[in-house]
C-alpha cells in the first residue's frame, strides 16, 4: 500500500503511551498529527490540510482544544472522514446524531475501563463508610498529639460494611466490577437497579430491584450510570428524600449525573452522611462547599489515571481504526450506533 492509498489518521491529543502501535498502524495508515491550536482553526482546517482524512483518534483532553464534536463540526468534517475513535468510555462531549447522519461511525473505549474505574468506586465507598478521610484530615492538621482527643484523634466513627445493604444504580460491566469487587467485603445484600434485569449467572446473588425501591433501601449507593438526556440530574433533591437519613452516596459516573449543588446542601444537612465523587458537574471547577466538607472524598477524575490503564485505552483506539480499515466497522460502535453500521 502506497502512502498515497493508504487511509489517513488525524490524532487529536497526546497518545504518549501507545507510540509502538502507532508505528504498527503506520505500516497500514497515514498518521497525522493535528496541529491546530483552537476550535476556530480547527475547523478550518478540516476544510484544507485535513481536507481528505478518513480517520480521528480523539484523546480525551483534546475537547479542550476542539470543542464538542458537535452539529457545527459534523457540517465542516471532510465526507471522506468514516470513523471518530474516542478514548474513554463516556462520550457525552460528543454528540452522536449529526454525526450518524452523515454515515460516520463512532467508537468508544469498553473493556479497558471498567477494572480501574470500579477500583476508584471501592476506594470511595470505604472511605466514605469508615470516615477515613476526616482521620486524614485530623493527623495532617496535627491534632492527634491533643491530649484530650487520643482515641483517633477524636473523628466520628464510621461504619463497616457487614451491616448495610449495597445498591448499585446501573450495572454494566463497570456496575458488575463494582459488585463483585465489594461483595468480598461482606455486605448484608446488594441491589441493583438497570433498565433490564441481568441473568442469574451475571447477578450472581445480587437482586433487582425497582429504582424507588434501591433508593429506599440501601445504605450505601453508588452510581454508575451512563450521561445522556434521560440521566441528567437523575440523582436530585426528589430522589435524596428517598433515600436513607445519612445515606453514603457515590458517583463515578458523570458530573451531571448529579444535582451537585442539591448533594452539597444535603450533605451539610446530615441527610446525605457522606458522599464520594471521581466526578463532578463542572469539572475541572468544583466548589469549595462542596470538598471542604469533613464527610466527603473527592478525587480529580482519577478513574482511568494509571499507566497501564491509559495505555490499554490508548491502544484500544487503535484497534478500532484497524478493524475498521480491515471490515468497513469500528471494533466498538457507541450505544446509538449498534443498529445503524
Amino acid at each position: 500500500m502506497t502512502l498515497s492509498t493508504k487511509p489517513k489518521v488525524l490524532k487529536l491529543g497526546d497518545f504518549e503511551f501507545s507510540q509502538a502501535r502507532w508505528d504498527e498502524l503506520s505500516q497500514i495508515a497515514e498518521v497525522i498529527n493535528c496541529e491546530s491550536q483552537n476550535r476556530d482553526e480547527f475547523i478550518n482546517d478540516l476544510q484544507t490540510k485535513y481536507n481528505d482524512i478518513t480517520y480521528i483518534a480523539r484523546e480525551y483532553n483534546s475537547v479542550n482544544v476542539t470543542g464538542r464534536f458537535d452539529a457545527e463540526i459534523a457540517q465542516h468534517i471532510p465526507s471522506t472522514v468514516k470513523g471518530i475513535c474516542h478514548c474513554t468510555a463516556g462520550y457525552d462531549s460528543i454528540d452522536v446524531e449529526p454525526f450518524s447522519k452523515l454515515g460516520i461511525q463512532i467508537s468508544n473505549v469498553t473493556d479497558p475501563v471498567v477494572g480501574p474505574t470500579a477500583d476508584v468506586a471501592v476506594f470511595l465507598v470505604l472511605a466514605c463508610l469508615r470516615n477515613f478521610f476526616a482521620g486524614h484530615k485530623m493527623l495532617v492538621s496535627g491534632k492527634w498529639p491533643d491530649e484530650k482527643v487520643l482515641e483517633c484523634g477524636g473523628v466520628d466513627m464510621g461504619n463497616t460494611p457487614q451491616h448495610k445493604v449495597l445498591g448499585i444504580l446501573g450495572m454494566g460491566n463497570i456496575g458488575r466490577a463494582v459488585k463483585n469487587r465489594l461483595k468480598v467485603f461482606g455486605f448484608k445484600k446488594i441491589v441493583y437497579y438497570n433498565r433490564r434485569q441481568l441473568s442469574p449467572e451475571l447477578e450472581e446473588g445480587a437482586e433487582y430491584v425497582s429504582q424507588d425501591e434501591l433508593l429506599q433501601k440501601s445504605d450505601v449507593i453508588v452510581v454508575v450510570v451512563p450521561l445522556n438526556p434521560n440521566t441528567k440530574h437523575l440523582i436530585d433533591r426528589n430522589a435524596i428524600s428517598k433515600m436513607k437519613d445519612g445515606v453514603i452516596l457515590v458517583n463515578i459516573s458523570r458530573g451531571l449525573v448529579l444535582d451537585e449543588h442539591v448533594v452539597t446542601e444535603l450533605v451539610k444537612s446530615g441527610k446525605i452522611g457522606a458522599f464520594g465523587a471521581d466526578v463532578f458537574e463542572n469539572e475541572p471547577h468544583v466548589s469549595p462547599d462542596l470538598y471542604n466538607l469533613p464527610n466527603v472524598v473527592t478525587l480529580p477524575h482519577m478513574g482511568t489515571h494509571a499507566f497501564d490503564a491509559t495505555q490499554d485505552l490508548q491502544e484500544w483506539v487503535i484497534e478500532n481504526i484497524e478493524c475498521c480499515i480491515k471490515t468497513g466497522k469500528l471494533k466498538t460502535l457507541v450505544a446509538e450506533q449498534k443498529e445503524l453500521f
